[in-house]
């Protein structure tokens, strides 16, 4: 018609005889293209969601809201824009509201009895909307058995008290069980007895769904959490029975030994390291220091396995490359899973203060000698368990009166992020800065290396050998 207008202002006249696209460039992007050409081919009208846009010569004023319908009539469609209304934008505002917050509204009159409700809360409800709305009594009917009589109460209350509804409640649908919460309040008359009810029904399923799966989660850390905690105690109890560390230092062909064992404070695992200070039948000393890779249960029992199995081959007069390449042996056909260790033996023989030495993949012992610090260079020796043809190469130190040796584990040099030759060298720097001799003078020197949590058991053992007498004028 020739008063009609479009949104952009144009007249009919002037729309006349144009195709769709040539007047509303950009509406083939746009679901409404969608939705024409659907009714073009069901035949069934089409109604679009509203939207804003802007009204001619509006300037910066407020966007206007439409909807758009589309009826096919002879092969072709009738398209109308429809402006809604403040009253119109504000019904649809509500019912944004409640898709957004599945929740719908409700009001009963208690007075004429009647109810009425929102189309969320018929879909909420999953209950036909051609049906009548339930009576505020009958709600509890719509329960599970085992909420019904609790939101029976919450009713029987508003209804003679106006106290305030707020019930969790199950119903039972076709897909499952779904979670709603109810929440009302009462409008009292003049004489403050409860007329009316009104109130919003809200779908709280999946918000306690992922509350009951966090809950079930939670339930399964702390069970796997008391588990751990126990396997850490029991893994204590046999570490700490397989290794008892003596209060004082132990004399050994001469020399004085000290040991210190600390365990990871971060975690729950107990670690696999081991130390070992005899003395052989024929008077040497032997001294070992070891780390079995992992934690736990396995870790401590490989510990044992090779604290063991090395003490019995060199007591009985294993060199020190045989023993190592028994017990690579050992690890690679002991078990189904496959451990890895790091381990060093040194035989001192107290006659010539010679301390003969090899390692498997372990870090190199250090030696402080008048002051100064140096780390002893390693013979070859690959870690235990890493391969079927190891090969292992002894070496040799003489000692001095006032000499030190450390051999120690990995943990104390290691820190997250950081290289360890740089521990090595913080090692070296913090031995020779602490040379005390007196005995439980080791402690000192700990204190300064281990800053802050420990991440890994440490293992030490402090070997000095005593200076000679003065020698008297």
């Amino acid at each position: 018609t020739p008063q009609a207008a479009d949104p952009a202002g144009r007249r009919g006249r002037a729309l006349v005889g144009r195709r769709v696209r040539a007047c509303l460039p950009t509406v083939a992007a746009q679901p409404l293209w969608q939705g024409w050409l659907g009714a073009l081919d069901t035949g069934e009208p089409y109604t679009s969601a509203p939207y804003a846009a802007r009204e001619p010569g509006d300037g910066g004023g407020e966007p206007a809201a439409y909807s758009v319908r589309a009826a096919p009539l002879d092969g072709r469609l009738v398209v109308t824009w429809r402006r809604q209304d403040a009253s119109d934008r504000q019904e649809q505002l509500l019912a944004d509201l409640q898709r957004l917050g599945h929740l719908g509204w409700a009001t009963w009159n208690l007075v004429t009895g009647e109810a009425a409700w929102s189309a969320q809360v018929y879909a909420l409800c999953e209950r036909d909307p051609a049906r009548r709305p339930l009576g505020l009594e009958e709600l509890a009917d719509l329960a599970v058995p085992e909420d019904g009589p609790a939101l029976a109460r919450a009713v029987r209350a508003i209804r003679a008290e106006g106290a305030p509804l707020d019930v969790p409640f199950r119903i039972r649908t076709a897909a499952g069980v779904k979670h709603l919460r109810a929440v009302a309040e009462a409008v009292p008359d003049a004489a403050g007895r409860p007329v009316q009810v009104h109130g919003f029904v809200q779908d709280l399923t999946a918000q306690r769904s992922a509350e009951l799966a966090l809950l079930e989660s939670e339930r399964a850390m702390l069970a796997q959490h008391g588990v751990l905690r126990t396997e850490r105690m029991l893994a204590g109890r046999l570490q700490h029975a397989l290794l008892p560390l003596p209060r004082r230092p132990v004399r050994l062909a001469g020399l004085r030994v000290d040991l210190a064992y600390l365990p990871a404070q971060s975690g729950i695992h107990v670690g696999g390291d081991w130390f070992s200070a005899i003395e052989l039948p024929g008077g040497e000393a032997l001294f070992v220091v070891g780390d079995v890779a992992g934690h736990g249960i396995d870790a401590v029992a490989t510990m044992a396995q090779l604290r063991f199995t090395a003490k019995g081959m060199l007591f009985t007069g294993s060199s020190l490359t045989g023993a190592l390449s028994r017990l690579n042996t050992l690890l690679l056909h002991s078990g189904e899973t496959r451990s890895t260790a790091t381990l060093v033996l040194a035989r001192y023989h107290p006659g010539e203060h010679r301390l003969v030495w090899a390692q498997a993949g372990h870090l190199p012992p250090l030696l402080l000698r008048g002051g100064e610090a140096r780390f002893l260079d390693r013979p070859r020796g690959v870690l235990l368990g890493a391969t079927e043809s190891p090969v292992f190469e002894e070496a040799e130190c003489r000692l001095r009166p006032g000499d030190r040796l450390l051999l120690y584990t990995d943990g104390l040099v290691e820190r997250p992020g950081e290289s360890i030759q740089l521990g090595l060298e913080r090692l070296a720097r913090a031995a020779a800065a602490h040379r005390a001799d007196a005995p439980g003078s080791l402690g000192p020197l700990l204190a300064a290396l281990l800053e802050g949590e420990r991440r890994d058991d440490v293992c030490v053992l402090d070997v000095r050998v005593p200076a000679e007498p003065a020698q008297e004028s």
